[in-house]
C-alpha cells in the first residue's frame, strides 16, 4: 500500500475546468472519501490518480515520489467502476482471476486459486464461482467487480460510486463489509460518492468537492459538527439542516418572519443564516417555543416532524414513533449549544 498526495491538480476539458487546484493527501492504510454532487469532479480526480487522464497542472505523488510520468499499468492501482467492468462470457472465477493472470504479475495458479477463494468467501459469492457473469443479478455483478479489485494487492484502491446501483439492503450490507475488509487488510482506499450516508459511515476522513474545488476536509465528525459553508451543511445530515434567514441586534438572533430568537454570540453580523440540525429541534412539554405540526413522517426508529412557526417551517427529528399528528399544537426547545452561524455569503462564522 502507499500514501498518495495530490498537489494543486488542475484539469480542463475545453473551456470547462473540471478540477481547479485540488490538493489533498491520503495516508497509508486510510479510507478516504471524496464527497460531492454530480459534476463536482470526483470521477475526474480518480482518473487523474490512475493515469487515465493527464492533468493540465499539478502533480500526483505515490510515497512522496512523482507518479505523473508513470503509465496506468505502472501506477499499480485497482479501479472499481460504477458500471460493472466484467467479461460476460467468463465465469465468476475467471473474472476474479483475470487481474492475477496478467503478464506483469505471472501469479502461480495455486496462489490464484487461493486468493480467489478467499475473496469470494469474503464477498459471499462462493456459490456463484462457476456461473457466467452474464447470468448474474446487478448486486452479484457488483460484488464480482469489487472482488476483481480486492483479489489484488495494489498501491491504492480507487472506487467510483461502486454501491450506487444496488438496492438499499444490499448497499447497507456491502458498506459494512467493505469497511471491515479495508480495516483488516489495512488497504489505502479512495472512495468516491455523492451519498452522505456512505461518506459519514465509512470514511476516516472526507474531502468535500464542489465545482472542482475542495471546500472542506476533515473527519466525519468535523464535517457534520462544524460545516465550513451552508453547502456542506446541506450536503451532510438526513433530514437536511434547517437554514433560516436571521438578523442580529441587541444581543439576540431573531429568525426572519417568525417569533423565534436565540442569544447571539460575539461578533455576529447584522444579517446572517442560522443553521439548526433537525435533532436539535426537540418537542417537549416545557419547550420555550410554540408551533403547529404541518406534517409527520414516521420512519420506525425515528420520526420526522415539520413544525410551522410564523412564516417558517422547522424540521425536527425525534427518536421512535411520535404521538404527534398534523394540526397539533406543539412546544419545543432548540439546543443552543449546537447552533451554526453562517455569513450571507454562506461561509461559517467561527
Amino acid at each position: 500500500m502507499a500514501d498518495v498526495v495530490l498537489q494543486s491538480i488542475t484539469k480542463r476539458f475545453g473551456r470547462v475546468t473540471a478540477l481547479d487546484g485540488v490538493s489533498f493527501d491520503i495516508k497509508d492504510g486510510e479510507f478516504f472519501v471524496l464527497l460531492g454532487p454530480t459534476g463536482a469532479g470526483k470521477t475526474t480526480t480518480l482518473r487523474v490518480i490512475a493515469g487515465l487522464e493527464k492533468q493540465d497542472g499539478g502533480s500526483v505523488l505515490f510515497d512522496r515520489a512523482p507518479a505523473d510520468a508513470l503509465s496506468p499499468a505502472d501506477r499499480d492501482v485497482a479501479f472499481v467502476f460504477q458500471q460493472y467492468s466484467l467479461y460476460p462470457t467468463m465465469s465468476v472465477y475467471d473474472n476474479l482471476a483475470f487481474p492475477l493472470r496478467s503478464p506483469m504479475r505471472k501469479t502461480p495458479e495455486a496462489e490464484i486459486k487461493q486468493r480467489v477463494a478467499e475473496v469470494a468467501e469474503k464477498l459471499r459469492i462462493t456459490h456463484l464461482i462457476e456461473r457466467k457473469t452474464a447470468h448474474l443479478s446487478g448486486g452479484e455483478m457488483q460484488r464480482v467487480s469489487l472482488g476483481r479489485a480486492l483479489v489484488r494487492n495494489p498501491r491504492i484502491y480507487l472506487m467510483d460510486e461502486p454501491l450506487s446501483n444496488l438496492d438499499a439492503k444490499l448497499r447497507e450490507a456491502l458498506r459494512v463489509e467493505l469497511k471491515h475488509l479495508q480495516k483488516v487488510q489495512h488497504s489505502t482506499t479512495l472512495f468516491v460518492t455523492h451519498d452522505q450516508v456512505e461518506a459519514l459511515t465509512m470514511a476516516d476522513r472526507i474531502a468535500v468537492l464542489r465545482e472542482g474545488r475542495i471546500v472542506q476536509m476533515g473527519t466525519p465528525q468535523d464535517i457534520y459538527d462544524r460545516p465550513a459553508t451552508t453547502f456542506v451543511a446541506q450536503l451532510v445530515g438526513t433530514p437536511r439542516i434547517n437554514l433560516l434567514g436571521a438578523t442580529c441586534a441587541n444581543g439576540a438572533v431573531t429568525i426572519s418572519d417568525s417569533p423565534l430568537s436565540v442569544p447571539a454570540q460575539n461578533n455576529l453580523p447584522s444579517s446572517l443564516t442560522l443553521g439548526v440540525r433537525p435533532e436539535d429541534v426537540q418537542p417537549q412539554a416545557e419547550g420555550e417555543f410554540e408551533g403547529r405540526v404541518a406534517l409527520v413522517e414516521p420512519l420506525g426508529v425515528e420520526t420526522v416532524v415539520h413544525i410551522i412557526v410564523g412564516g417558517q417551517t422547522l424540521t425536527s427529528m425525534v427518536p421512535g414513533m411520535s404521538p404527534l399528528r398534523r394540526g397539533d399544537e406543539v412546544r419545543f426547545h432548540i439546543a443552543r449549544e449546537h447552533l451554526h452561524f453562517f455569513a450571507p455569503d454562506g461561509g461559517r462564522i467561527v
